[in-house]
């Protein structure tokens, strides 16, 4: 009779502890996950916190706490400084739940990533179109954005560095003797960039590009058409140069 009593209360033990045991993560309301996962994100346990998020998208999309948690799963991406990954979250937000608060923050953010994805001029700028783009999209969308003055000052940054790789590109048809590519290539700065820094150093190029090419009048008419920028940026003495050079080759092989 002692041992059925004891394998009964054994067993009672056993059901009390499976069911403590059942009242464990999977119990914490969804509101509590998405507190603890705010609290993860704000001392910087970001991975943590994408687990939390991931959490409550998944036992609550739809709520009232789907848009937020969504927004900051990409938010712990972010600051983890998993962009493409964090891309990846913004995007979910901006076409699932295109009512949510977070959709202007969240684009803006996906322009900030893509921005930060951008290499150096002299690598392959996929990423810093990708970020143009979208930048564009958002301005079209939010002109009067809170992120307006971040927006145009990002997007200048983004276009110095896609002119300063057209122009070395042209400075290198220069040095490859390739006289008549490196004038288009600086054509297309002067085009599509004449609101950057590099437009002087296109007009340079250009006029060296002409002199080298033998086309001295019109290498002339250029200089002296901005000569005033030219000599404010100390770029006119070497484009001047290049014309006379070749001026003084012409004459010799006239003689």
């Amino acid at each position: 009779m002692m041992i059925k009593q004891n394998i009964l209360v054994a067993g009672a033990i056993l059901i009390l502890i499976s069911c403590a045991g059942s009242k464990g993560d999977g119990q914490v309301s969804i509101k509590d996950r998405f507190n603890i996962g705010m609290d993860n994100l704000e001392n910087e346990k970001y991975l943590k916190a994408q687990t939390d998020f991931k959490n409550v998208l998944l036992r609550g999309t739809g709520s009232d706490l789907g848009d937020d948690a969504q927004y900051y799963l990409g938010e712990a991406f972010f600051r983890n400084k998993e962009y493409l990954l964090a891309i990846a979250e913004y995007e979910k937000l901006t076409r699932r739940m295109g009512f949510s608060p977070f959709v202007e923050d969240a684009r803006f953010k996906i322009c900030e990533a893509y921005t930060i994805e951008s290499p150096e001029y002299y690598h392959d700028q996929e990423y810093t179109e990708k970020a143009l783009e979208r930048y564009q999209e958002f301005l079209d969308d939010y002109p009067n954005s809170k992120f307006i003055d971040e927006v145009l000052s990002s997007i200048g940054a983004l276009r110095e560095k896609l002119g300063r790789k057209l122009y070395e590109t042209g400075v290198l048809y220069i040095k490859l003797e390739e006289y008549e590519s490196a004038k288009m290539t600086f054509q297309l700065v002067i085009d599509q960039y004449y609101d950057t820094s590099i437009i002087n150093y296109a007009h340079q190029g250009m006029v060296r590009s002409l002199a080298k090419n033998r086309e001295i009048e019109d290498a002339i008419a250029l200089l002296n058409q901005n000569e005033i920028d030219l000599i404010g940026s100390g770029l006119y003495n070497d484009a001047k140069e290049a014309i006379d050079d070749m001026e003084k080759k012409i004459a010799k092989e006239q003689k």
